[in-house]
């Protein structure tokens, strides 16, 4: 047995009919919790725009007595930052159903999910899904071109007449509806935000380690949901965000992460991380001065005749020429004489004020050293694919990466495992991914990547489950570290 209770300021000013029992705020704060009451859910329609105001201490109470409520002290304060600090968002495509049609500001109110304008029903059921409120106000939005909108959660008693009649219609709608996320099983004490983009070709993670990750999450006490970018403007809602979506520095990934460090989440990995990951200039640097063994490289600002030569002079054909930011072998070319080198280096100037130059060195398979906090969890080796020198062949369809093997750690030759973790160590303590040549007994790091891949049977071959439960393990610790 459930019983609802609607709750707003005064009863009086509610001359309406309700299946679920209509009360005030006072008799709400007097009367309950009652002896044997059956579970019971709040719908909270006080106005809850300031701090302290009897909507907010009336989602607040409800949680202390263990009442479900909508909305919750969670969602009422993300919503009241949002609009103190007139925060703005751009809508994905697919949240509209006709975007030409919507030309000018609009407002629309979104009563439990349902928005009367149908065009923006998929974005009303999102926002809703995002921040449960009774009445949220939805302003949309033109500007260079893209559509964007801004959120508010409104009081019912703003509504025009014939609004109140949608609200009151949707209102007995919800009131018949079976909660989400009720008592049933176990609850989780933190909330995760998962960053994936199902549409990349290479994704960080495959579907069935990012189900792993879940599932890992949960038996820690930590719900873990995956969501896009478009999904998570309210990322303060969340105590945790993993980033499985590769990272760049001009790119929403970066965005997001800063924002979600401002808002005090524990992030893997942090914005430090992606700059430094993210800039070969920055690691070549870093390593020659941390000691880091690493290839003979030169950064390289023109491409003068003199600097061709002084190039050709220190490192000899063939050599590598590198982009400053780029995945997954992007941006990176092998040349063996000097007309390729002038033709490369003009092609890598047109976006980058540097460009790296790398001695070669072959090896049959490539080293990734996963590494966390400072230890080394997973290792595998990375074989060329077929007939080509790097790992990734973007120009074959049918061979475009090369085989691997997963090792347990402890089988890594230690100069390999030493210089991954001196390579780590520069970066920071997040979750890494080094990649390292090893030949005649040394090590030579080649990059450290902040979103390393851990795809279900690759990386995980060894370890199994237990992978997960190691990284998941790690944002447990910083969670109830930062609890403290």
């Amino acid at each position: 047995m459930q019983q609802t209770l609607i709750v707003v300021e005064d009863s009086a000013d509610w001359p309406f009919e309700t299946a679920a029992t209509l009360i005030s705020f006072e008799k709400y704060l007097h009367d309950y919790p009652k002896l044997n009451e059956p579970k019971t859910r709040i719908i909270n329609l006080c106005d809850t725009e300031n701090y302290l105001s009897k909507g907010y201490y009336c989602s607040l109470l409800a949680e202390a007595r263990c009442h479900r409520v909508l909305p919750s002290v969670k969602t009422i304060n993300a919503l009241r930052n949002r609009h103190a600090e007139a925060e703005s968002y751009w809508l994905a495509e697919n949240d509209v159903s006709d975007l030409e049609s919507l030309k000018e500001r609009q407002d629309h109110f979104i009563f439990f999910g349902v928005c009367a304008d149908k065009r923006i029903e998929r974005l009303a059921g999102k926002l809703f899904q995002q921040f449960p409120a009774p009445v949220l106000k939805v302003t949309l939005y033109r500007e260079q071109g893209k559509l964007g909108f801004t959120l508010k959660r409104e009081s019912p008693s703003v509504l025009s007449p014939y609004q109140r009649d949608d609200f009151l219609q949707a209102l007995h709608a919800f009131t018949q509806t079976v909660w989400r996320g009720g008592a049933k099983g176990k609850r989780l004490r933190w909330d995760m935000a998962i960053l994936i983009d199902p549409e990349e070709k290479v994704p960080p993670s495959n579907r069935q380690a990012i189900t792993r990750f879940v599932k890992a999450a949960a038996k820690l006490g930590i719900n873990a949901q995956t969501l896009q970018v478009c999904e998570l403007q309210n990322i303060d809602q969340y105590d945790a965000l993993f980033v499985r979506e590769a990272t760049a520095i001009d790119h929403h990934t970066y965005r997001l992460v800063n924002k979600a460090e401002a808002a005090g989440l524990i992030v893997m990995d942090d914005s430090a991380s992606i700059l430094r990951c993210c800039n070969k200039v920055f690691l070549h640097d870093a390593f020659n001065y941390n000691g880091v063994p690493s290839l003979k490289t030169l950064v390289v600002s023109d491409q003068s005749d003199e600097t061709l030569m002084d190039i050709e002079r220190q490192l000899s054909y063939p050599l590598i020429l590198k982009m400053p930011e780029g995945s997954f072998s992007l941006g990176v070319f092998k040349v063996t004489n000097r007309e390729q080198l002038r033709e490369k280096l003009t092609l890598l100037f047109q976006d980058n004020a540097l460009v790296l130059a790398q001695e070669f060195l072959f090896t049959e398979y490539d080293w990734r050293i996963g590494v966390l906090n400072g230890r080394a969890i997973f290792a595998c080796r990375y074989y060329m694919a077929r007939n080509h020198w790097q790992i990734y062949n973007h120009e074959s369809r049918r061979y475009f990466s090369g085989d691997f093997e997963t090792l347990p750690t402890f089988e890594v030759p230690k100069p390999v495992l030493d210089a991954a973790l001196k390579a780590a160590k520069v970066v920071g303590d997040g979750l890494y991914g080094v990649d390292l040549k090893y030949a005649d007994g040394k090590a030579y790091v080649m990059e450290v990547n902040d979103n390393p891949n851990i795809d279900h049977k690759i990386e995980d071959a060894y370890l199994g489950d237990e992978l997960y439960m190691q990284i998941m393990a790690e944002f447990l610790r910083r969670l109830e570290t930062r609890g403290r």
